[in-house]
């Protein structure tokens, strides 16, 4: 019986060792990977959050990465790792196998394509030949085939055969120093894009009850942020988006306090999600930020400039500020949030298993992109049932997105 993990370090975000000691195991492999610079960006805003971002120039996707943290190690090992899960997924060496739904589910078990996330230009149909990867399910215990575009980000073309049936992103592709600690990070980021699209899906702020009372924060991590922020004449809104899965998740909106003409700047969200509240809200504050500094930096390679210019276009900015200063109902107590973090990755692995089979989730499906000798697990976890991120392009709502929209209709009837 293998011994639990337990989570050596737990300031800010929980892992099994602390960053200083991932960035040294790490650092033999960084020609292996690609990369080659890691550029501290933080000065280029007035927050003081220490923000990175990763330059690996022959990337398949994105060419350069962010991370975020309470310090300058943890920001550094953030970006690579998630530099380095984005290498991963472009270089799969697993085995493929080219059939179509009805040819491979009759030999082998195959994910329910019909919970899978679906855009409105799909190809799929159950004789069209595409390539599968091999999973393996954590609910069920055993083997489970998967579109390969959905565990993929080669995204060079001519894109693999069969490709455009299914939504492809990075939603789900983890890392850590463990492939247990790859699992959570996993898991937890497709509930959390889940449960971004869901309260979007049943109005957004207008959420009743969904602020969550800043007064009330009592995570010294969460506080020291929000600290930054007022100093930085930063407004800061916090939702609470936490569906019926029970981890908590939030989403965080900041803006500049007061417009300044000489310096127009970006109105930016972050989202997070963990077992443990407190990290769940660092994690969606600290991305707030270090999304600012990406449009600051103008590095992303994955949007084009009608993106840049909306999200930092007057309207849009005073659309921001007008959110976070209408409080618009009661607020929640940040404290009364269930929260349920683990001393060990295995707690929190379990409670997340637990609440998904809770609220009808039959399958958690793991596809182990791992290489031999590079001292890292990266995983791309799928959950057939949950939502995507609904800002990809030909977003088509699945069942759970639908009847938040049908319930917010019958409430305003």
């Amino acid at each position: 019986m293998t011994q639990p993990l337990l989570k050596a370090f737990r300031e800010g975000t929980h892992r099994l060792v602390p960053p200083a000691q991932t960035l040294a195991r790490l650092a033999p492999h960084l020609a292996a990977f690609g990369i080659t610079r890691v550029a501290d960006v933080t000065g280029l805003d007035v927050i003081g959050l220490p923000v990175v971002m990763v330059c690996r120039p022959n990337s398949a996707s994105l060419a350069v990465s962010q991370g975020k943290g309470l310090t300058a190690d943890t920001a550094r090992a953030s970006g690579l790792m998630e530099s380095i899960e984005s290498f991963h997924a472009e270089t799969i060496d697993l085995p493929l196998k080219l059939a179509s739904y009805r040819e491979l589910s009759r030999a082998y078990r195959v994910v329910d394509v019909a919970a899978l996330p679906r855009f409105s230009v799909s190809a799929f149909h159950e004789h069209h030949r595409l390539l599968w990867v091999e999973g393996h399910d954590l609910l069920h215990d055993e083997p489970v085939w998967v579109p390969y575009e959905m565990v993929h980000t080669n995204y060079t073309l001519p894109l693999p055969a069969g490709s455009g049936s299914f939504v492809m992103s990075s939603n789900g592709l983890a890392s850590g120093n463990h492939l247990l600690e790859a699992i959570s990070h996993g898991i937890c980021e497709v509930v959390e894009r889940d449960a971004t699209t869901l309260w979007r899906a049943g109005g957004g702020a207008e959420v009743p009850g969904s602020r969550v009372d800043l007064d009330t924060v009592d995570d010294p991590a969460c506080r020291r942020v929000l600290a930054l922020y007022e100093a930085a004449g930063v407004a800061v809104g916090v939702w609470d988006t936490t569906t019926e899965l029970g981890l908590p998740s939030f989403l965080c909106l900041i803006v500049d306090s007061k417009p300044d003409p000489f310096r127009p700047l970006y109105a930016t969200e972050g989202m997070g999600c963990h077992p443990d509240r407190g990290v769940a809200l660092l994690r969606a504050l600290t991305e707030a930020a270090q999304s600012r500094l990406t449009f600051i930096a103008g590095s992303r390679d994955d949007g084009g400039r009608d993106r840049f210019e909306r999200v930092r276009h007057p309207d849009y900015v005073q659309q921001g500020r007008a959110q976070i200063a209408h409080l618009g109902g009661p607020l929640r107590d940040f404290r009364h949030i269930r929260s349920g973090g683990g001393d060990t990755l295995d707690e929190d692995v379990a409670r997340a298993l637990d609440g998904l089979r809770s609220a009808g989730m039959d399958r958690v499906i793991v596809v182990d992109l791992s290489k031999t000798g590079l001292d890292v697990a990266v995983v791309r976890v799928i959950i057939p049932g949950l939502e995507s991120v609904d800002d990809v392009p030909g977003f088509v709502p699945g069942p759970r997105a639908r009847a938040r929209r049908a319930a917010r209709g019958a409430g305003r009837a």
